[in-house]
């Protein structure tokens, strides 16, 4: 009898299926806090992990002795031991374009609400004598300006057709694409870096974590004074200290953010720039999006345990077989 494990609270349609397995001979432990603490402990018994945003760690891949797959509620997996579960032949898959709306989405709001400085904006309504701020005209449009979007897989190809609406002239740096083939369509290819930094009046950052930032005070400097910044990719990406100092000297000229370096963040830099838009790591966690994932990450558990799992959703293809 399989048994899953699901560590993190799901969308409501998740905890529906849940109810439903063991009349299909499927036990199911269900742990709704996110923190690998929580679910540890029940991991030596499961045979496919359903996991959220907190750690797997190698130490805790150790103790999972019959695990088959891990399926994560998402797409992005820089919190999870890659190589541990490679050294153990256990499957990793990932929701595939469940999330790409909810993500496109808010990198557009981030855009927006940092260009409008809608913080400040909001401050100057509540806040007695403060009504003047309109007067300072610190807000800027986005109509007519260029975006560059780092990364242009699922979620940069739908913001730049959501950009096309604000007649942004779109232009994306993708090395990936680049090597395996540019898409078709109207947004061309910002093959250097640098270059686009530079040539970009907004940048929006649609890329996994690497080793090193792929904004640094380096970048930074190269941008357009005064340049609007998004990040719903991932804490790491861009340097906190270095935007937050940006920030202060009017070289970024705003930012929305969405993920951070530590999660949930103790302290940030950030939290001092009133022209920063923060939030917390919410640009998939929208209603829609929520069930969605909840549903594509247990059927994704299941369907690689019975070798029915789309070839397409597995990271470490070695093991696309159960």
């Amino acid at each position: 009898m399989p048994h899953l494990l699901v560590a993190g609270k799901l969308h409501p349609a998740g905890e529906a299926l849940l109810r439903e397995l063991p009349a299909r001979g499927i036990t199911v432990d269900y742990v709704t806090e996110v923190s690998e603490p929580s679910y540890a402990p029940l991991i030596h018994k499961a045979d496919a992990l359903v996991i959220r945003t907190q750690p797997l760690s190698a130490a805790t891949v150790a103790l999972a002795k019959r695990l088959r797959v891990v399926s994560r509620h998402g797409v992005g997996y820089d919190a999870v031991d890659l190589a541990a579960l490679n050294d153990r032949g256990i499957a990793l898959t990932i929701v595939g374009d469940v999330n790409s709306v909810s993500v496109a989405e808010h990198a557009m709001m981030q855009l927006l609400a940092a260009a409008k400085r809608v913080l400040l904006a909001d401050r100057a309504v509540r806040d007695p004598g403060q009504w003047g701020w309109r007067n300072r005209l610190e807000q800027r449009e986005i109509s007519g300006k260029n975006l560059l979007i780092i990364g242009y897989g699922r979620t940069g190809q739908r913001l730049a057709r959501m950009a096309a609406g604000f007649e942004m002239t779109v232009r994306a740096h993708d090395p990936y694409l680049a090597r395996k083939g540019w898409p078709e369509g109207p947004v061309a290819e910002a093959a250097d870096l640098d270059e686009g930094l530079a040539w970009a009046d907004c940048i929006s950052i649609h890329v996994p974590r690497a080793d090193k930032p792929v904004l640094g005070a380096r970048e930074i400097a190269l941008m357009k004074p005064g340049v609007v910044l998004a990040n719903t990719a991932r804490g790491g990406v861009v340097d906190e200290a270095a935007l937050a100092e940006a920030l202060a000297s009017g070289q970024v000229g705003s930012a929305g953010i969405d993920v951070f370096d530590e999660e949930p963040p103790g302290s940030s830099p950030l939290f001092e720039q009133p022209t920063a838009v923060l939030s917390p790591h919410i640009a998939g966690l929208t209603a829609e999006c929520g069930e969605r994932m909840a549903i594509a990450s247990i059927r994704n558990a299941l369907d690689y345990l019975d070798g029915t799992v789309d070839p397409g959703l597995i990271v470490n293809p070695t093991f696309a077989h159960a």
